[in-house]
């Protein structure tokens, strides 16, 4: 597995909807508010750069986001959150996404044999559709304390 370990600043403005995720159901409560969230940004037209971005926080909170092109003017009830990362763990998972939460566990076991620290938040940034599930991208981003 090829984690990578980055000390530079990432740091991401995403607009979105956030909640709890009712008796640990992370994965429906992120496809829920992305839902509400990209109603929201289409039926608005809303400018944006079309990756859906989730965080997991602490307190089983969720949010599902996208960063703006444009975020000047009316949200039309989107949040506005500033992600902030100073350590943080990087890995991209190919392929389809009901193997996402697998390959975190072994991103989170790795991180653990090396002696890191996982702490939220944790982030998915799922890449630009495609039919073909083997060309499927999406960046895991863990912080680390």
């Amino acid at each position: 597995m090829d984690i990578q370990i980055i000390t530079e600043r990432f740091q991401r403005d995403v607009y979105g909807l956030q909640g709890v995720a009712s008796n640990k159901d992370y994965v429906a409560k992120a496809f829920a508010l992305s839902g509400k969230m990209w109603e929201i940004v289409r039926t608005n037209t809303i400018k944006n750069k079309g990756k859906n971005i989730w965080l997991y926080g602490a307190n089983d909170t969720v949010f599902a986001g996208v960063e703006l092109e444009d975020p000047i003017g009316d949200l039309f009830g989107l949040e506005k959150i500033t992600i902030t990362l100073e350590k943080y763990a990087y890995f991209k998972h190919k392929g389809s996404y009901s193997l996402i939460k697998q390959s975190g566990q072994r991103m989170t076991d790795e991180l653990d044999r090396q002696g890191y620290r996982v702490v939220p938040p944790y982030l998915e940034i799922y890449g630009h559709w495609t039919k073909e599930e083997s060309n499927l991208e999406t960046e895991l981003i863990m912080a680390l304390g």
